[in-house]
């Protein structure tokens, strides 16, 4: 197989091991896809990862490809696969233990690639798996969301956040949400009401909503709680040892990590095809220049207000 670019590295670290190198896409394995990338987008999971923080999950064999989240068109299969073939348009994102969708080329099991809506532009669908999966797990999968009930989202203009209020929109929800004070208009254009700053007291809203997402991962459990409906849910999308111990607990709280669900991925593709879920691309840069601009999100946090998406072409 032809010799490929990617974004790499040799050891856990800090963004200064990243290297763009020449590697060899391995071949589709049973249940697989080899997928030809045309844009993928930048995730904090990303740099977590890289960093070394989930190393139980990704082990240390090295050299590991970076980027999860990615469109692009079907190059081969493996055996088994049945749902997609070769030269489909598809998006989808790359196993937290494989990663490498910073790349000409990656490998995803089937389960987690669908269908591109054919209204979305490579940018616009390699913004929105890991995302959108993750919004739609939490509120629909883990919340049991409902038309007519109501969302708290904390952090309600991050990648997440916008997904969620967009997915319970489309639910016939009513959604409020927590945001820094500068972005306000950005939440009223959501749809989003009652919109708070992130040190709000929670008692002003007290028992006004059946789900309280919290996409940041620092809302307190009591503010949290005291957001709640009797019989409401809290879940949280940041999860750490404690929050394991929490959520095994009986009570409303329940941490989510997402997963690849080929019906969850679907529903999300669907919404997006429809327009009801859009999330913006806030830069796009050649992968030839990815490693400086992926530098600045990690420690800049810019750009603001959208994806950073890398393209192949």
């Amino acid at each position: 197989m032809t010799t490929m670019k990617c974004i790499q590295y040799h050891r856990y670290g800090g963004p200064e091991v990243l290297r763009v190198e020449d590697f060899e896409p391995a071949r589709p394995g049973p249940g697989e896809v080899l997928v030809r990338v045309k844009a993928a987008a930048a995730n904090p999971m990303d740099w977590k990862i890289r960093n070394g923080e989930m190393k139980i999950m990704t082990g240390r064999k090295f050299p590991r490809g970076l980027g999860h989240d990615f469109a692009g068109v079907v190059a081969a299969v493996g055996t088994g696969v049945t749902r997609l073939g070769v030269g489909d348009e598809v998006f989808g994102g790359a196993s937290v233990k494989a990663a490498g969708a910073f790349a000409e080329m990656v490998v995803a099991e089937e389960k987690a690639v669908v269908t591109k809506p054919a209204n979305l532009s490579w940018e616009e669908a390699a913004a929105i798996p890991v995302v959108g999966l993750t919004a739609f797990q939490a509120l629909v999968s883990t919340g049991k969301l409902r038309a007519g009930q109501a969302v708290f989202v904390h952090g309600c203009l991050g990648g997440v956040g916008r997904a969620a209020a967009q997915i319970a929109v489309a639910h016939g929800a009513t959604v409020g949400g927590s945001c820094r004070v500068t972005a306000v208009h950005e939440a009223h254009d959501l749809g989003i009401a009652p919109i708070v700053e992130f040190d709000f007291d929670a008692r002003k809203l007290a028992g006004r909503f059946d789900v309280v997402l919290d996409t940041a991962g620092t809302l307190p459990v009591e503010a949290a709680r005291a957001l709640l409906k009797p019989g409401g849910r809290i879940i949280d999308i940041n999860p750490t040892p404690a929050k394991f111990v929490r959520s095994a607990l009986p009570g409303p709280y329940r941490v989510l990590m997402g997963k690849a669900v080929v019906e969850d991925l679907e529903a999300v593709a669907q919404a997006a095809g429809k327009g009801m879920l859009r999330l913006p691309v806030a830069r796009t840069v050649p992968l030839g220049k990815a490693i400086a601009a992926l530098t600045e999100l990690e420690r800049d946090r810019t750009p603001k207000g959208g994806k950073l998406v890398i393209t192949t072409e």
